[in-house]
């Protein structure tokens, strides 16, 4: 990861480096220099000085770089560090488009885990782009995915692909089952040919035999002429059944007949008509629970899911999740002709916590929303109509984060060692003095209750 560190204490310049040496690090001492290097070597990360000459003891000088570095390239993840705790100028510089901040002293330990968050968040963001430059050219088209459960789902699309094996795809409503349905039709040898799609749940069952199957004319009142069924349209193509697991048990039986013998009767008619089509279908319902049930048939299940595909929830592929709503965002946005605009650290993180019962519809919704809602260039969670989210501290509070975490491993050391100082320090990895220094400052208390 390039990183660029803009400092002019030399001391504080080889303190940086050295704590960032798995990186690619290059050291400047103003204004001038890094906006040339932000332009010459384009890092991802840079650390930035706020107390800058002309202006050490203040923060104009390192205010007015990080205008201007944001204006340059403004995806680089600005980490600002100031001196003396001083939480406003930090603050203002977040306003303005930093993605942290961290307070000197330097602690070579906290300072690499936030380089580390922000050079994640870099290489998702990077993964975003290649996917946009895909946009228009990939059967995948619309489907982001960087998490491995979701890889896994389009690695084996795209080996089912070439096969007329039919194919099941499970997953909870909202997950992408017909876009992922479509790839499946677009990367086969039947691409050239038409893929037609059919909701099992959104027609009533008196005319979804006739929507499938077609009918003859006069096979019932207001049937004027012959009409071909959705299956005879998929010839030679694919045909998707969205929601099988709301398919009448009449119908399961006359379904199965199809996937058995490749033929099909219309509604009122006599004559078999051959159909070559391959069928992929989706339900976001529990089908072995209904057929325990008795209500969908056991043998259509397995005809129809010669392999199934199980699409995991958003909530279980949450490094997705920033990805597709940046994606999102731009999409919005390019398509309305509208600012650029980014996401706070309270959306990003309230994103980040919430269980997206909706998975990527609602996610989409939420996006498309705050486009349009949120004033300024800078979307909240309130934007999103979200909480904000207190189970993941932000940014702005990682040393609160460590500080919790040490009293936690302390109290649970104590407590196995029966309180006792010695045992305590050798199980945590320290010495005595550093146990004592940190019992002191989060007041723990020793004694046996």
């Amino acid at each position: 990861m390039k990183i660029l560190v803009v400092e002019d204490d030399p001391g504080i310049q080889n303190q940086l480096k050295w704590s960032l040496d798995d990186h690619e690090v290059t050291l400047v001492d103003s204004h001038d220099s890094a906006l040339d290097s932000i332009r010459s070597i384009v890092p991802e990360i840079v650390l930035l000085d706020l107390g800058l000459p002309p202006d050490p003891g203040g923060a104009t000088e390192g205010l007015r770089t990080l205008k201007d570095i944001m204006e340059i390239a403004p995806t680089t993840k600005v980490i600002v560090i100031t001196g003396n705790d001083d939480r406003a100028h930090a603050v203002n510089a977040v306003g303005l488009g930093a993605y942290d901040f961290y307070n000197k002293p330097i602690d070579p330990e906290l300072l690499v885990h936030v380089v580390d968050r922000a050079s994640r968040l870099a290489v998702l963001e990077r993964e975003n782009q290649r996917l946009q430059a895909q946009s228009g050219s990939s059967p995948l088209e619309g489907i982001i995915a960087v998490s491995e459960p979701m890889v896994k789902v389009c690695r084996d699309i795209e080996k089912l692909a070439t096969s007329n094996i039919s194919t099941l795809l499970l997953g909870e409503s909202g997950t992408g089952k017909e876009l992922l349905a479509r790839a499946l039709h677009q990367l086969s040898p039947r691409a050239s040919q038409t893929m037609v799609a059919i909701n099992c749940a959104a027609i009533p069952e008196n005319l979804l035999e006739s929507e499938l199957f077609g009918y003859e004319k006069g096979a019932f009142t207001g049937a004027a002429k012959t009409t071909k069924g959705k299956l005879e349209y998929a010839h030679g193509g694919t045909l998707f059944l969205d929601e099988i697991g709301d398919l009448s048990l009449p119908l399961q039986a006359k379904l199965l007949r199809f996937l058995q013998e490749k033929v099909i009767e219309r509604v009122g008619g006599r004559n078999q008509i051959v159909v070559d089509a391959r069928v992929i279908s989706a339900t976001h319902k529990d089908l072995k629970q209904l057929i325990a049930e008795k209500h969908f048939r056991e043998d259509l299940y397995y005809r129809l899911g010669e392999v199934t595909v199980d699409i995991p929830p958003l909530r279980e592929r949450q490094v997705d999740v920033q990805i597709i709503a940046k994606f999102l965002l731009n999409k919005y946005l390019k398509a309305e002709g509208g600012a650029s605009k980014r996401f706070s650290d309270s959306a990003l993180h309230a994103m980040a916590s919430y269980t997206w019962p909706g998975n990527i519809r609602e996610l989409e919704n939420k996006i498309k929303r705050a486009s349009v809602m949120a004033e300024g260039k800078m979307i909240s969670a309130q934007d999103l109509d979200l909480d904000e989210s207190k189970d993941n501290p932000t940014a702005l509070n990682l040393r609160v984060v460590r500080d919790a975490a040490e009293k936690t491993a302390v109290v649970q050391a104590l407590q196995l060692a029966g309180m006792n100082l010695s045992k305590t320090a050798k199980l945590l990895g320290i010495s005595r003095p550093t146990l004592y220094d940190l019992i002191s400052r989060h007041s723990i208390e020793t004694e046996k209750g």
